[in-house]
């Protein structure tokens, strides 16, 4: 076949030749062309931006905060190439993307990869196998993720539905916290202090802070709707530190998804979701017309400093006339407790036989982490000490080397395989102990064998004080297969697990002096993180690595770097 050229009849020749072998592709391959290779680039730079009457240099992604949506189908493959123009190292994370053979894309700084230094830049490569629905990316290095961040929205294969009625329209909204000062510069400070960092100045609802105590000129986001259609909300917790509920004045949400991952449908008037949860909920515009408020307020149901602002948005009908009075709507107590059970409580698995629930019924390994804050000397702290977090006694240590990196190459001395399976010393986790609030530093590994199956209980304790942990695993869902409040029971407890429809998530929150049992399947080889996130706990030490050995053949092993990964 003759190259094609723009003029002459050899173009009209090799573009019927064309057409006849795409024809043919499609007639022998037809998965083929459902599947497409989606291109966009990510430039880091500052913006100078004004909020809360103030104004500081932001870092953003392409100049917007929250940064661009990536747009995608389920099998589509996503390249991104992210170029550094500010002065932080960093790099994005793909949060909830299991990221199958390719766990160099995954992004956690010093994990899976080095980060992109000043003036580098790194490309981004990944398939997004067996997904559909709503995810986010962020910034894995830092806090640079308060600003650096936006959703990820993953369509279903072109002619597959959704398992619900098709909305009329889709909208994105997503929540995230605002300090006015530098927010590398208030970590920083804690970290050098040893005490907690200030805690954000608002809330924010697509960037957007609304009327805020000292600054009522700051206008808040308007979410525009018309009488008698439906909307799928695609809701996103980007915040560092707070668990936040969702509220729309004299309006119900039908939650039929959370975390990518499909749930039976049911009826709430009010969402709680936790920082780097998503949750895709109906919304029924069947009001009068009018103004309605819509409240983003905090969860907090233990003695510890937060953000107790509440933001608020409007939801504007379609011919509502110009300065109408709001709609307003009660907003729960900030330790309303029994609203963020109930709603956790009514999620569940769809399972169904298109998208059916693969609970791991038998465990190969079967393990215990408690989730503690603790207190380490420190000589040049305020008091002499330092605030940290662990699982099981370990507060995590930052290699200087990209652990997937150091073990892909077989480098000695970066980490150790001796993370404990349980805590060194059992306890009454939930009672008042104050016996050794120290913990242990190292950069730990629990090793697990390809194919293995998985369970984990996360134990909350009362250690300085009991508080929600809102825990993500990288590269794979689990099943969130029981929880309760107090210690838990091996013997009593398991006979309690939901292992027909339990829901599917990357990201759950351990209730406040409790316990969450999840289940997965560890089938992607390479280092995954498992962490709180809240930021201030994982700068703190709350988080520790997998390694999944590979198994037999190329589909089960993991694939060389990139040639562009970034080196430290």
């Amino acid at each position: 076949m003759k190259v094609a050229t723009s003029t002459g009849n050899c173009f009209n020749v090799d573009r019927l030749h064309l057409r006849a072998m795409l024809l043919l592709v499609v007639f022998l391959y037809p998965a083929f062309v459902q599947s497409l290779v989606r291109h966009y680039k990510f430039s880091v730079v500052f913006k100078n931006t004004t909020k809360l009457c103030s104004s500081k240099p932001t870092i953003t992604v392409n100049g917007k905060f929250p940064g661009p949506t990536l747009y995608a189908r389920e099998d589509d493959t996503v390249i991104v190439r992210v170029i550094n123009h500010v002065n932080h190292n960093l790099t994005i994370h793909w949060h909830g993307v299991k990221q199958l053979g390719t766990a160099w894309a995954d992004g956690p700084a010093y994990i899976t990869q080095c980060p992109i230094q000043p003036g580098q830049n790194f490309i981004y490569n990944f398939t997004l196998t067996g997904q559909r629905g709503t995810l986010l990316w962020h910034a894995h290095t830092s806090w640079l993720r308060a600003t650096l961040h936006g959703a990820i929205v993953i369509l279903p294969k072109r002619g597959t539905p959704y398992p619900f009625p098709t909305p009329d329209e889709e909208k994105t909204v997503i929540l995230a916290e605002w300090w006015k000062s530098d927010v590398e510069a208030v970590v920083n400070q804690s970290i050098k202090s040893g005490l907690p960092p200030n805690v954000s100045d608002s809330h924010t609802i697509n960037g957007h802070a609304g009327p805020v105590p000292g600054c009522s000129s700051q206008g808040g986001y308007t979410l525009h709707v018309e009488s008698g259609k439906t909307y799928l909300l695609r809701i996103i917790n980007a915040a560092l530190n707070d668990d936040l509920f969702f509220k729309i004045a004299g309006h119900n949400l039908t939650v039929v998804e959370v975390d990518a991952s499909y749930t039976k449908p049911f009826q709430t008037d009010t969402i709680f979701i936790s920082p780097g949860q998503t949750t895709n909920a109906i919304l029924t515009a069947n009001r009068g017309i009018g103004k309605y408020l819509i409240a983003v307020s905090p969860f907090m149901d233990a003695p510890v400093g937060f953000d107790n602002l509440t933001s608020i948005a409007s939801l504007r009908y379609k011919g509502t006339p110009a300065n109408p009075k709001a709609f307003l709507t009660s907003i729960p107590p900030q330790n309303a407790t029994p609203v963020t059970n109930t709603f956790m409580d009514s999620l569940r698995s769809l399972n169904s036989k298109q998208y059916p629930a693969n609970v791991p019924l038998t465990i190969d390994h079967s393990l215990f982490f408690t989730i503690a804050v603790g207190v380490n000397p420190c000589a040049t702290c305020v008091n002499g000490s330092k605030l940290v977090a662990a699982f099981n006694n370990v507060s995590f240590v930052m290699p200087t080397i990209a652990l997937l990196q150091a073990y892909y190459y077989n480098m000695k001395g970066v980490y150790t395989l001796d993370f404990p399976a349980n805590p060194p010393i059992p306890f009454n986790y939930t009672g008042n102990s104050t016996a050794n609030m120290q913990t242990t530093n190292g950069t730990r590994l629990y090793r697990l064998g390809y194919n293995s199956t998985v369970q984990i209980v996360l134990q909350g304790t009362a250690v300085i004080a009991p508080e929600s942990h809102p825990t993500h695993l990288h590269g794979f869902n689990f099943f969130v297969v029981g929880k309760g409040i107090g210690n838990f029971d091996p013997k009593k407890d398991p006979k309690t697990f939901n292992l027909v429809d339990p829901v599917e998530r990357n990201t759950i929150s351990v209730p406040t002096g409790g316990w969450t049992a999840i289940r997965f399947r560890a089938d992607n080889p390479g280092i995954w993180f498992l962490h709180c996130h809240l930021e201030v706990h994982t700068t703190w030490g709350l988080k520790m690595p997998f390694l999944v050995e590979n198994g037999k053949g190329p589909n089960e092993t993991l694939r060389p770097p990139p040639a562009d990964l970034p080196t430290c």
